[in-house]
């Protein structure tokens, strides 16, 4: 049978998911279950902690409930899919579905990052500046970030997912991954891809380049201004409430950069899967325990919730 077009002539396409071996999906289905609703409890546990704590309502705080709250969505866009895949014969997802998973997978991690830029932001001003803090910082402001971050976000994918539109798909519509990725995606299509790639990674680069630079110069005024700071319990306390952002930083930016700042003939299957799983899974699953075990005034929070809890 001949597929010209995608659209027109196939229904949808096989995700492989993680493991194309019949005793793996079992394991990896509870593993993955596990995973998936420790990430909704913790962050579900750190949105109903900042809301409930009046002392919590600071611009910190306000984008970390926000980043929870984007982390939940961003893994249900991935993870029930992935999960009733596992246990399926077919792994079949429709053509829309892709499109739209794709979409909303984008729009979501993208927000994600333009968040941590915000929660930057907040420290440089809190650290650099802290006299103009509340000026700086109003909630106002703190809103107009979140809006900006979605809109851009959301703008970014929509463009992403009317090239993918475009592209025909002729032989193979088997998808070595566990969700609609452009580079999995990219691989299957018959099309002439290089001027989309070329947008892709231009536009790609313009987007998530901004929110981190944004953090590298952030970061490097915070050095420079706490290292004037004469006492070393005070370089001590300044570095200590940057900590957590920084880890998640770190787990988040790693392992995007390693999977979409490669040319498409670069692309490895197994180790882009690892990758992966590193920043849609194990990170967002990992941030309630970042920020809230290092973090004195959430553990205070989440007493509180607690102690509501039990009276």
């Amino acid at each position: 049978m001949e597929m010209k077009n995608y659209s027109s002539s196939i229904s949808g396409f096989i995700l492989l998911g993680l493991s194309s071996n019949p005793q793996m999906q079992k394991p990896l289905f509870a593993v993955f279950l596990v995973m998936y609703l420790v990430t909704l409890v913790g962050n579900g546990l750190i949105i109903l902690a900042i809301h409930s704590d009046s002392r919590l309502h600071t611009p910190m705080y306000f984008f970390l409930s926000n980043l929870s709250f984007m982390d939940i969505c961003f893994t249900t866009v991935i993870v029930p899919k992935m999960l009733v895949n596992l246990l399926s014969e077919t792994k079949f997802i429709s053509y829309v579905g892709c499109l739209v998973q794709m979409y909303f997978f984008m729009a979501l991690g993208n927000t994600d990052s333009y968040l941590l830029a915000s929660m930057a932001i907040d420290r440089l001003v809190a650290i650099c500046n802290p006299f103009h803090y509340d000026v700086v910082m109003s909630p106002r402001r703190c809103l107009l970030l979140l809006l900006g971050s979605c809109t851009i976000s959301h703008l970014h994918s929509l463009l992403r997912v009317l090239l993918m539109s475009r592209l025909s798909f002729c032989a193979s519509h088997v998808i070595k991954h566990f969700f609609c990725d452009t580079q999995p995606v990219l691989k299957l299509s018959c099309s002439d891809t290089s001027s989309s790639q070329m947008v892709v990674m231009t536009e790609t680069l313009a987007v998530i380049a901004t929110p981190f630079l944004c953090i590298l110069f952030s970061y490097l005024r915070i050095i420079i201004t706490v290292l004037k700071i004469p006492s070393v319990v005070g370089k001590w306390k300044a570095f200590s409430t940057c900590g957590s952002h920084l880890t998640v930083v770190a787990f988040f930016y790693g392992s995007i950069i390693y999977v979409y700042f490669r040319p498409l003939s670069m692309y490895s299957v197994v180790k882009d899967r690892v990758a992966t799983v590193m920043y849609t899974i194990v990170t967002p699953m990992l941030n309630p325990f970042i920020y809230s075990l290092r973090n004195k005034d959430m553990k205070r929070g989440l007493r509180k919730l607690r102690d509501q809890g039990y009276s």
